[in-house]
This record gives structure tokens, sequence and C-alpha cells, in this order.
């Protein structure tokens, strides 16, 4: 007999997110919420209601259905069964959306992935500048001493667009891009990715899921679906919409038999008929103006608790991790200030050293000095004893001389010549005697003067010696620092979606403020952007231009922005 085979209670789901890839083993019974709330519990995911798993059916982007049972989804019959967490809808204002650090990270991470694949037209100065962001989000701070020439070699930080537009190099590129890297100083991670996603967001395509469509005339157009409405194109210009129907303008949107009704808030505003050939791409449009119109009107009303209690937390944290990077940033410069005693302690020991040894020559120099007039000294005198001597025996011999008597003449006369001679000599000697006595006191007043010096040069040197030991414990008493521092309704195959029991009319008001403050950018930005522009117009290769490129360049002469044409064709 043939035993029935048991079927198997549990399948497996493999989950890619932006960084990773998660396997969980999941119950037959379980429902796409409950696998999406297990990979939000386990990323530690509170803002959920910007992403859904999404996964691929015949060339069609599908997204999980919250309400419906997993394997009763059209998705393939191996195992594991692979669904990728991913955003689904975009915030309108990154900055005061997004609370949680990672949320901005997983947007961080799928906005630079739409940018670098092109998803997303971006121009090439905005694509420098941005790449800075992502550098110092990866990289931290930038020092010269570690990240020199090279160190962005193997990254991928720019659309292969821009890089095929001009004729640089890739060092040049990454010159340019260090150069703002280094301005970013001082900015943490999640600091970096949210100063990307201010600037992306403001990119023409960002956050637009496009559809190809086709009037009631059968001309074919572009449907975009975004945080701010529904938008019709041309298929050779995704940038600038042709129309534009804000969510607060829209009364009601629905299909039936492939057809899409837009039908304006205001009635004088004729009806917008388009037709989408494929069942499962209009339940997908359907589903994206449900969700990002809910979204819409849930931005212009007050947070709810649990958003209030995120937020609140957020702020805590945040206030939580600047009180660490001001302490770790204090301890940093207490530590380089405390280097640079250090290293101003040393060089001046080091100067006192040179100053000592230069004393101690000095010194031996002047005793060298002095022993040598010490002797010289001597000698003199003993000449001068010797002289003084030979003067007196001249003398004595002089009176002798005159004492004897003289018998003839001629020996009168030669006496006379001798005694002339013996009184010459006499002077000369005691000339000489004078001069080497008075040589002999200089050279007693150069000794005494050398011996002065000798004093001074010990003096020097003791002084130098106490300064070295004084610097010493100064400079032991400096580096042991402490270490311590530190709805809608399903009806046979016809769908409708009623946006009622909205105030649309009063949130009008509210939005065209919203805009007007929103139009006014920072200018400092621009400016940079276009002084990069400037500066690497010289070497752009014109003939390489896309028409985007060309598109986006007409744009920017006239003035356009994405906020501003959207105001314009409304």
């Amino acid at each position: 007999s043939s035993l029935k085979r048991k079927q198997p209670k549990t399948f497996t789901v493999r989950i890619a997110t932006m960084d990773a890839e998660m396997e969980f083993s999941c119950e037959v019974k379980w429902k796409g919420k409950d696998l999406f709330d297990l990979v939000c519990r386990t990323l530690g995911l509170r803002e959920t209601w910007f992403f859904g798993l999404q996964y691929t059916i015949k060339d069609t982007v599908a997204w999980l259905k919250m309400d419906k049972k997993v394997l009763d989804h059209d998705v393939p019959i191996e195992e594991p069964k692979t669904f990728h967490f991913l955003a689904k809808f975009y915030p309108e204002n990154a900055e005061e959306e997004l609370v949680q650090e990672i949320t901005q990270h997983l947007f961080f991470l799928q906005v630079k992935k739409q940018i670098l694949d092109e998803k997303i037209f971006c121009p090439p100065e905005a694509s420098v500048l941005l790449a800075s962001y992502a550098v110092q989000a990866k990289y931290g701070d930038y020092d010269p001493n570690v990240h020199k020439r090279g160190f962005l070699a193997q990254e991928e930080l720019l659309p292969k667009r821009v890089i095929n537009l001009y004729q640089m190099t890739p060092e040049m590129w990454e010159e340019r891009i260090t150069a703002w890297y280094a301005e970013h100083r001082g900015r943490a991670r999640d600091e970096a990715e949210m100063e990307y996603l201010k600037i992306a967001q403001d990119l023409e395509m960002y956050g637009v899921n496009y559809f190809a469509i086709r009037n009631k005339k059968g001309t074919e157009l572009l449907l975009g679906v975004d945080a701010l409405g529904l938008h019709i194109y041309d298929p050779d210009n995704r940038l600038t919409p042709k129309i534009s129907f804000p969510w607060n303008e829209i009364r009601n949107i629905s299909y039936s038999d492939k057809e899409f009704t837009i039908k304006p808030l205001d009635k004088k505003i004729d009806v917008f008929k388009f037709n989408s050939s494929k069942l499962r791409v209009n339940k997908l449009i359907l589903q994206l103006c449900i969700g990002n119109h809910d979204l819409f009107m849930r931005r212009r009303k007050a947070d709810s608790l649990e958003v209030q209690q995120m937020k609140a937390q957020a702020r805590e944290e945040k206030a939580r991790k600047q009180m660490e990077r001001q302490c770790l940033a204090r301890e940093k410069q207490m530590r380089e200030e405390a280097e640079r005693t250090r290293d101003e302690l040393e060089r001046r020991l080091m100067q006192l050293k040179e100053e000592a040894t230069m004393a101690n020559e000095a010194l031996m120099r002047s005793e060298e000095t002095a022993d040598l007039l010490a002797e010289k000294a001597q000698i003199t005198e003993e000449e001068a004893k010797l002289l003084a001597q030979k003067a007196a025996e001249a003398e004595q011999e002089m009176q002798r001389i005159k004492a004897t008597a003289i018998r003839t003449e001629e020996e009168k006369r030669l006496m006379e010549q001798k005694v002339l001679e013996a009184e010459m000599l006499a002077l000369k000697m005691a000339e000489e005697s004078e001069r080497r006595a008075k040589e002999a006191d200089q050279l007693k007043q150069d000794l005494q003067e050398a011996r002065e010096s000798e004093r001074r040069a010990k003096q020097k040197l003791l002084e130098i010696t106490s300064k070295s030991s004084y610097t010493q414990s100064m400079n032991s008493s400096t580096t042991a620092l402490p270490t311590d521092l530190s709805s809608f309704n399903l009806i046979s195959e016809s769908l409708s979606f009623d946006f009622k029991d909205t105030d649309m009319k009063r949130l009008s008001m509210e939005i065209e403020k919203e805009k007007v403050e929103y139009m006014e950018k920072s200018k400092h930005l621009q400016e940079q952007l276009n002084e990069l522009k400037t500066e690497i117009e010289a070497l752009k290769l014109k003939e390489r231009e896309t028409a985007l490129d060309i598109l986006h360049n007409e744009n920017s002469s006239r003035g356009n922005s994405k906020h501003n044409t959207i105001k314009k064709v409304s």
C-alpha cells in the first residue's frame, strides 16, 4: 500500500535588503503581513509604511499583498522564494519624515543605486557632490595621511553617463570629489546620508514610478506616480511633465476594463482618461495611487501617538549621539593639544641641549684660553725680571769702569766709548723691561677677563641644566594623560477609489505655503554646483550628451526646477 505524501507545513523565503540577505522559515498559512512584520522586527524597523516586499512576475514588478497568503501569490514554486525588501513609497521631505536611522540608511542605499544605475537622472555637478557625501558616510572624516591618492579607485561613485561625458581621468574625478569630501568634516554617517537624500529628493525623477499609457486618441504617454501626485509625460522626456494632478486636487481615480479615469476636484476641469494594457500593471498603478494619497493626507495631519513617540526617541538618541561626538571631539582636541605641547617641549628641550653643548664648548675654550694666557704671563714676568737683572749688572759695570783709573788718553777715549755703549745698552734694557712689565700687566688683565668669562659660562650651563630638568618633569606630567577621558472596492473587473472625507480645498492653501517654503533653497549649495559645472564645462564632449542631459540643461537655463515645474503644469 502506498502512503499518502504529507504536505510540508513550512517553506523557505529569502529576503534581500539593500545591503544584506536573510532566510526565514515560514508557515504555509502565513499571509503577506506575517512575513513583512517578521522582516521589519528583524531589522528593527518601525516606519513600515514606506516599505514593501517586491517580486517580479513576467517582467512586471509586483508587491506582496498584506491580506493575502504568501503562497497564493503568483510566485515561483522553487525554494527559497525570493523577495526584495524595498521602499515602495517616498517621503516629500526626507529630513522631516524619516525618523529612524535604519529607515534613512535603507533609503540612502536605494536612491544611491538608482542614481548610479541611471534610473534617476542626475546632472554631473550634483553627481560629484552626492559622491562626496557617500564617501563621508563610508570613510568618515577626511584624513590626508590615510585617504591618499587612489583611495577611491575601486569605488563606484558616479553614473557611467557622467564619466563618459567628460574628457577627465579617474584621478581628476577623485580630486574633485575629495575637495568636497574634505569640507564635510565632523558629519556622522547618518548626517552625511541625510544630506545626500536632501539633494537627491530635488532631482526630477526621484521617487517617480513610470508606466506606459495611451490617451483616448491613442497617443503614447507616460504616467508618473509619486508623493506629490500624478504626472503625464512625453515618452522622450521623463524630466518635465506635460500636466500634473496634485493629490489634493484629485476627487476620484478609477479604472474599468483597462481604462483609467482621473476626476479633478474642480468640476470645470475635464476628466482625464487613459488606457493601460495589463491588468496586473493597472492594479499596481491603483495601489501606488492609494498608498501615496494616504501618506500625502497623513503628512498634513497631526502625528499619531506612535510617530510622536518614535520622534521623541529619535531626538533623545540624536542628542545622546551628539553628546558622545562632542565628548570624543573634546578628548581628541585635548589629545592633540597635549601632543602639540609635548612636541613643543621636546623641541624646546632639544634647543636647550644644543645651547648647553654650545655653552660647554665655550667654557672649554675659555679654560684653554685662560691657561695659555696664564702661562704666557708667567714667561713674560720671568723675562722682565731677567732684563731688570741685566740692567742692574750693566749699571754696576759702568760704575766699576768709572772708578778704574784711566792711565792713558787712548784708554780714556776707549773707556768713554765703552761707557756710552754701556749707557745705551742699559737704556735699551730699561725700555725693554718696562715694555715687558706692561705686557705682563695686560696678560694678567686678560687672564682675569678669561676667568670671568669662564665663571659666566659655568653659570649659564647651570641655568640650562635646571631648565632641562624642569622641562623633563613637565614633559612626563603632560604625556601621562588620563586614559578615561573620554480603501477601494473590487466589483467584477472594475476598481474605484474615491478620495472623500477630506477637505481638499482647505489643504490647497497649506500646500502652496509648503511649496513656497521649500523653494527657498540654500544659495550656497547652488553656487557650489555652478562653480564645478563651469570648471568642468571645457572638458565636456558635447556629442556624447544624452537627450536627458540636453533637456536638463534647457530646464536649468530657463530656471525651471522640479517644484516650480509641477506648480506650472498643475
